[in-house]
């Protein structure tokens, strides 16, 4: 199986774990240029009364801290939805070299969807991005969830 099947199914994890903490369902990893895994985690907003405590913050707050540098160049941050602006640009602070997302986020998604931030010329750094990996798995958890919340 290819690596980028490899480290969003273990986002996807993250995710299911997040939804079971009662957590907006969303997972991510982030590796380093060898495949190490450097952090995972999902959703903590709830839990940490954090509006900032998206997974992806989270990965990458936990991540800097370990490596005592809160950029981390030639990374790879794995996440199971598209990233909103607040998350893309914390990649961009952070220098990240690769995303991968899963499902689209057409409501506030920026990387693709709304916005193209990791991609904008105007910005001091750019980093490639790559949607679509197990997208269906990514979406039809995240649609399960908002289901379960809506009619229960």
């Amino acid at each position: 199986m290819e690596p980028d099947r490899v480290y969003m199914e273990l986002a996807l994890a993250e995710a299911h774990a997040a939804a079971a903490r009662g957590e907006v369902p969303v997972g991510a990893v982030l590796v380093d240029e060898l495949g190490n895994i450097l952090a995972q985690d999902g959703n903590r907003v709830i839990e940490q009364c954090d509006p900032a405590g998206h997974a992806e913050m989270v990965v990458l707050r936990d991540a800097a801290l370990r490596q005592a540098n809160y950029r981390l160049p030639g990374t790879t941050l794995y996440v199971t939805l598209e990233p909103c602006a607040m998350c893309a640009g914390a990649m961009i602070h952070a220098r990240i070299a690769r995303l991968v997302y899963g499902a689209t986020d057409p409501k506030s998604g920026a990387i693709r969807s709304l916005m193209q931030l990791g991609d904008d010329q105007r910005l001091n750094h750019r980093f490639e991005a790559c949607g679509g990996v197990l997208a269906e798995e990514c979406g039809r958890l995240l649609r399960n969830f908002f289901r379960q919340r809506r009619d229960g």
